[in-house]
């Protein structure tokens, strides 16, 4: 898994180097990492570049920026395309492609209300998006682009200088890239999938998505936010002393899937279709 993530950022270092990934930093061999000995224990050492600023979570932003988002997270995954690597098809608990397994956990989730709403999403996700999603083309994806794995720089929150924290990438259908971004961008104004949209009108204007991905859009949003709830509410328990950072998430997760749970999946399909014709045009 270290040789995958390392592999991945000197893949995407060599075919976008504008990206502002880590940086692997050879050793005085050349090589990538080097063995070391802990205790008995033989780990991969390695050393990466730092990005200085905050994180996007912590920022004030202006309007808009979702789209500079969307545009640099397509660079990324345009920058993945031909990449593969033999621990690419790990299984792994953050892969949306396994939320299904993940219902016999609902009941982690402390709040009844948020229960329910889980086990709605995680349904819909097995019946309705789980059959389709399997066809859609297949690359290596980032697949953890919340706030806090974006960097930006203080000064210009619109500059982001850091993309970081690839220990989720996987192999996977392209469109849980757009997904799992899509899911921390909802807002609580009058349109909350305004974020999703401006995320969307700036991906697909460098890379295009079919309508058969657009349409799981939503469906991917609300299984990423119930994963959310699900996840956070099982580790909290096995790890109470570090609940607070474990659910830093859930809260939005929470009011974002009542949110959508009230919406018409056709609605918000023709929305966000509406979002990618218009960076086309």
């Amino acid at each position: 898994m270290t040789d995958f993530q390392t592999q991945a950022l000197l893949h995407l270092e060599a075919a976008d180097p504008g990206l502002p990934n880590p940086r692997v930093i050879p050793t005085l061999s050349g090589a990538a990492d080097v063995p070391h000995d802990f205790g008995g224990k033989t780990c991969r050492v390695r050393l990466l570049s730092w990005a200085e600023g905050e994180a996007l979570a912590g920022s004030n932003l202006s309007p808009g920026w979702q789209s500079r988002l969307g545009a640099l997270v397509a660079r990324m995954d345009l920058g993945f395309r031909g990449f593969s690597h033999p621990a690419q098809n790990r299984r792994l608990l953050w892969d949306l492609q396994e939320a299904a397994s993940l219902r016999d956990f609902v009941a982690d989730i402390p709040d009844a209300g948020h229960r329910a709403l889980a086990t709605r999403a995680l349904e819909y996700f097995a019946e309705e998006v789980s059959p389709r999603l399997a066809g859609l083309r297949p690359q290596v994806i980032h697949n953890d682009l919340n706030p806090h794995n974006v960097v930006v720089d203080p000064a210009d929150p619109t500059r982001i200088v850091g993309v970081i924290d690839f220990g989720d990438i996987v192999h996977a259908p392209l469109v849980q890239e757009v997904g799992t971004a899509c899911a921390y961008l909802l807002t609580e104004e009058a349109e909350p999938l305004a974020g999703p949209a401006g995320f969307l009108a700036g991906y697909t204007q460098a890379l295009p998505l079919t309508a058969e991905e657009i349409a799981l859009i939503p469906g991917l949003i609300m299984t990423r936010m119930a994963m959310t709830l699900t996840i956070t509410g099982f580790r909290s328990k096995l790890q109470p002393e570090n609940a607070t950072y474990i659910l830093r998430n859930a809260p939005r997760a929470a009011r974002g899937l009542s949110t959508l749970a009230g919406r018409e999946m056709d609605e918000m399909v023709a929305f966000l279709a509406a979002a990618c014709r218009s960076a086309d045009a």
